[in-house]
């Protein structure tokens, strides 16, 4: 799909995007959204202290794509620790992600509901071929963000762990299943890689 960001003078970026543009980036979204979960219930302490140190997690994810998203803090992948470190690594990754994860959970949260609340606000002064998007450079650091989980996870759902992988996937036939969600993972590596380069100075 043809589209990249742009920088604004001023800072802030822009891309123009099409009506089906929107409609995967937000559908993706959401779909991000439902998978990290939702914010803090209705009836949760009003004690910004107690939010503070409020507990999250010890244990990984089971869902392979928030592994993704929400890695273990300690431990090389490529290494192969020996019974006694790899058991000091699990406990300090454990420690570490019980007061973390919470945070970086809600942060990822407000990236992905920024970028929904920037593409309803262009939707509703839109015409029939899209728009172009305008965002400011806060906004802008926050469609990166976002733009990299979305990655992460579609990445991880197509098992792609290396650069290899990917050459692999431009090569896939029209008819494999995969091609829809492969088009989407490299289309928002153009368009995340075009964001980047409107943020450096």
């Amino acid at each position: 799909m043809p589209g990249h960001f742009e920088p604004l003078p001023g800072g802030g970026a822009a891309v123009a995007l099409d009506d089906v543009e929107i409609s995967i980036i937000r559908s993706l979204t959401v779909q991000l959204l439902e998978l990290i979960g939702p914010g803090p219930a209705e009836d949760a302490s009003a004690d910004p202290l107690a939010e503070l140190f409020a507990e999250g997690p010890s244990e990984p994810p089971a869902d392979p794509v928030l592994r993704r998203l929400f890695p273990d803090a300690y431990g090389d992948p490529e290494a192969n620790p020996g019974p006694k470190e790899a058991e000091e690594q699990r406990a300090h990754s454990a420690e570490f992600r019980r007061y973390t994860e919470n945070d970086l959970r809600a942060g990822k949260r407000e990236n992905a509901l920024a970028v929904i609340r920037t593409l309803d606000a262009l939707t509703s002064a839109a015409g029939d071929s899209g728009a172009v998007l305008k965002l400011s450079p806060a906004e802008s650091r926050q469609w990166l963000s976002a733009l990299n989980d979305l990655r992460l996870a579609i990445g991880s759902r197509l098992e792609i762990s290396d650069e290899d992988d990917t050459d692999l996937l431009y090569r896939l036939p029209d008819e494999d299943p995969r091609k829809p969600m492969v088009m989407a993972y490299l289309w928002l590596g153009g368009l995340q890689e075009t964001l980047v380069s409107t943020l450096m100075p």
